[in-house]
């Protein structure tokens, strides 16, 4: 890995700023140059929010880009946003609960990922962007998982702390979701 360039996208309220931090504070861990840029609307919860990450061993000269190699996409809106700002060969990854029309890209890959269901199934909805995270590490693994376990520590208050196991599990079952779907055939 060079540099990755990527754009997590959604409502405020799912995560997409925490997700991108944990990359950024697992970058700084691992002793790698980030970047981690984020963009909101006033009404925060329920409007929507992105942030643009970069992870590179080399240094960053500029934190504003315009075409990613991985999309993390969890609303329809940010899918109308971001899917063709994914460079050719790059990584979409979105929530298929929350996506009503998927994206129709053949020159990049593509991961539905059930984020939603499986949070629930972990009975704590507020997980699912680590399930969404575990996915995007199994396929790009940018950082050390050690780090992400670490970096959980400094995004997540305190007084939230006694979750860190369950966001461990959380992420697993990303990286499980990931692995089915790429064992199914095109």
């Amino acid at each position: 890995m060079k540099t990755e360039e990527i754009i997590i996208a959604g409502f405020g309220g799912q995560g997409v700023l925490s997700m991108g931090q944990m990359l950024a504070y697992s970058a700084l861990i691992d002793n790698k140059e980030t970047s981690w840029m984020p963009s909101y609307g006033p009404e925060m919860r329920g409007g929507t929010a992105n942030c643009m990450v970069i992870v590179s061993e080399n240094r960053i000269s500029s934190p504003i880009v315009t075409k990613f190699d991985t999309a993390i996409i969890l609303n329809q809106p940010s899918m109308v946003k971001f899917e063709n700002a994914v460079k050719p060969g790059g990584c979409l990854f979105y929530e298929e609960s929350t996506i009503i029309e998927p994206p129709t890209r053949t020159d990049i890959n593509v991961f539905r990922i059930g984020a939603i269901v499986e949070a629930e199934k972990l009975k704590k909805k507020q997980v699912a962007n680590m399930v969404m995270l575990g996915a995007y590490l199994e396929v790009k693994p940018i950082v050390n998982y050690s780090s992400i376990l670490e970096a959980l520590k400094k995004v997540l208050p305190e007084r939230h702390h006694h979750l860190i196991p369950l966001n461990e599990e959380a992420l697993a079952k990303g990286k499980e979701l990931v692995q089915e779907l790429m064992k199914e055939p095109v």
